[in-house]
């Protein structure tokens, strides 16, 4: 019985770890153009392996995702559908770049910051807060 117990146990393990994996992005632009992609087809896990991990990323990430899924299919459907539609992409230094950019869809425009952290480029979501609306 303990046996099987085990054997079920690390069976759980297993799968759980048999998530996607995904490559790293090459530079700012890569992880920038992979997030929009992801966030635009829905897909969340994704997204996630692009941005840069803290509490207030991870809740606009989680406020994003909840706005998707309450769309109705036809509207997630344009999303996925739609092009990525960069405006501009301006490095500010060596470890921040600017990645403002709209889509066929909806055409507002949205500006994020791409940061470098221990060599990795991800998606810094937080400027969005401090972007001035007119």
């Amino acid at each position: 019985m303990k046996i099987l117990f085990a054997c079920c146990i690390l069976f759980l393990l297993l799968a759980c770890n048999a998530g996607k994996t995904f490559d790293k992005a090459e530079d700012a632009q890569d992880a920038g153009r992979q997030f929009i992609r992801a966030s635009l087809d829905g897909d969340y896990e994704k997204a996630r392996f692009y941005l840069l991990s803290d509490s207030v990323n991870l809740l606009l990430i989680s406020k994003w995702q909840q706005g998707f899924d309450q769309m109705d299919r036809d509207t997630r459907q344009n999303y996925r559908e739609a092009s990525i539609l960069p405006i501009s992409i301006r490095a500010i230094n060596d470890s921040v770049t600017t990645y403002t950019f709209s889509n066929t869809f909806r055409r507002d425009t949205t500006t994020v910051h791409i940061v470098r952290r221990n060599g990795e480029w991800l998606v810094d979501l937080k400027e969005i807060l401090n972007a001035k609306h007119p």
